[in-house]
């Protein structure tokens, strides 16, 4: 009599498995659509109306055991196999932040008829969205992807959950839920996708169509490529007379873009690049401009560095040509973080004589937004010029140029747009404060910041002022 205690106790664990997947079936997953309420509703109403006419007799308890039966059939259609549907997500292993990343839900039904779907994908909470849902219709065996697009605002991990298809059948009275487990960890990298369109209008000598302006060429380089025959159109002046002497015909040398010239990105990372524009904060514009100059300069044959400072010197990448170079700088700017402390710009001196060897152009993205600010860091900058040549890159408040172009219509208007213009007028004396010290700068508005860098790379590497 020792086997019943063991049967009874394996007999109540299959009872409780049973009755955990009846609830998980048919109580979390099946839901009540609205044609069946308004099937309920006309029931009720013809209950109703049969107080007040009695000839209606027993057609409401019929149209209420027909709707009865056809749940049940229902509910027999959608649940009379395991695997009705199929559906996966279709995503790429990182994501670009400040773009348009594109993500798809493949999906196949497997009933033996047509179903109508709605698809939630659990979007990461960083989105704040709660409208990602789809609807379409599948027939028999019919495979389908359903395209959206998502675009991140800042760097870091994103995590995805569930995806949840709500599968009707052609009576349309409930939905069962399928639950897809496709949570995945993706991470959001500075825009690589902007980077692989400039890369590609530079290899195809289009960057005129992102704004990227020709620039003449003043002079000849001091690269010497080759002696080659003359043809018409060269230039008289580079004729080589030894080795026309010794062919007996013209020789000309040709010369090509200095190469292997160093460029190095120093981002500020402090409070001042905390400032939002358009979701995204004027650290993460900086991060994408130089991640698109590196890639440029590497294209050039020049080679790309990175420095970022904050109240302390973050990461240091020593300018090289290497195919693995901007991988690296990717790598970096992924982790990099607004700090809340000013910049140290002594640390950033002694940083950059230690580090950088020789020569060099030095971009140094920052924001100031008065002259006592700039002034606080000039004898530093002063000191960085005389060994390189530097290029500090800040930027244009738009809000304030707004204000400052708006008709005042009262009193307290003119006192907003006459403080506007103070700040606007700021920043053109921080300019002039910069040049007077033989230090270029840039005056951008933050969505114009990669074309105006570049430009002003390109300017440079063409009049050879490094």
């Amino acid at each position: 009599m020792k086997w019943w205690p063991r049967l009874f106790k394996k007999l109540r664990y299959q009872g409780k498995l049973l009755v955990k997947k009846f609830f998980n079936l048919f109580y979390k997953n099946l839901f009540l659509t609205n044609r069946l309420f308004t099937a309920l509703g006309g029931c009720a109403t013809l209950f109703m109306l049969s107080f007040f006419f009695p000839w209606l007799g027993v057609i409401p308890q019929l149209c209420f055991y027909v709707l009865v039966l056809t749940v049940l059939s229902d509910i027999l259609l959608l649940y009379r196999t395991s695997k009705g549907i199929f559906a996966k997500r279709h995503a790429p292993e990182r994501l670009s932040n400040s773009d348009d990343n594109e993500l798809g839900i493949f999906v196949e039904n497997w009933y033996p008829f047509n179903i109508s779907i709605g698809i939630i994908d659990e979007i990461p909470f960083q989105f704040q969205k709660r409208d990602i849902w789809f609807k379409t219709e599948l027939a028999l065996r019919q495979r389908k992807l359903i395209s959206y697009v998502l675009r991140p605002t800042k760097r870091g991990e994103y995590e995805f959950g569930w995806v949840r298809v709500f599968v009707r059948s052609p009576l349309g009275l409930i939905s069962r839920r399928y639950n897809f487990k496709q949570a995945e960890t993706l991470p959001v990298y500075p825009s690589f996708l902007q980077m692989r369109k400039y890369e590609l209008m530079a290899i195809s000598n289009n960057l005129s169509e992102l704004g990227i302006k020709k620039v003449r060429r003043l002079g000849h380089s001091m690269e010497f490529e080759q002696v080659k025959n003359y043809v018409q159109g060269d230039d008289y002046r580079t004729i080589n007379w030894k080795a026309t002497a010794r062919r007996g015909s013209l020789m000309v040398n040709n010369y090509t873009d200095e190469k292997a010239q160093h460029v190095y990105c120093i981002i500020d990372k402090s409070r001042a690049m905390k400032m939002p524009f358009e979701g995204l904060s004027l650290l993460d514009y900086a991060i994408n401009a130089s991640l698109v100059l590196s890639n440029i300069a590497l294209l050039k044959e020049d080679k790309a560095g990175l420095i970022t400072v904050a109240e302390k010197i973050g990461a240091v990448i020593p300018a090289e040509r290497r195919p693995t170079q901007i991988n690296k700088i990717l790598e970096v700017l992924y982790k990099e973080k607004t700090r809340y402390l000013e910049t140290n710009l002594e640390a950033l001196y002694t940083t950059v004589r230690s580090v950088i060897k020789q020569r060099s152009l030095v971009i140094f993205f920052t924001n100031y937004e008065s002259l006592s600010g700039l002034q606080r860091q000039l004898p530093f900058l002063k000191r960085i010029a005389r060994f390189h040549l530097l290029l500090v890159v800040f930027f244009e408040n738009t809000e304030l140029k707004k204000l400052s172009e708006t008709p005042a219509a009262d009193v307290e208007g003119i006192y907003i747009k006459t403080i506007a213009e103070k700040f606007a007028y700021d920043k053109k004396l921080i300019v002039k404060e910069l040049a007077k010290n033989n230090i270029q700068s840039i005056l951008t508005a933050p969505q114009n910041l990669t074309v105006n860098t570049v430009n002003r790379y390109l300017e440079i590497k063409a009049r050879q002022a490094i």
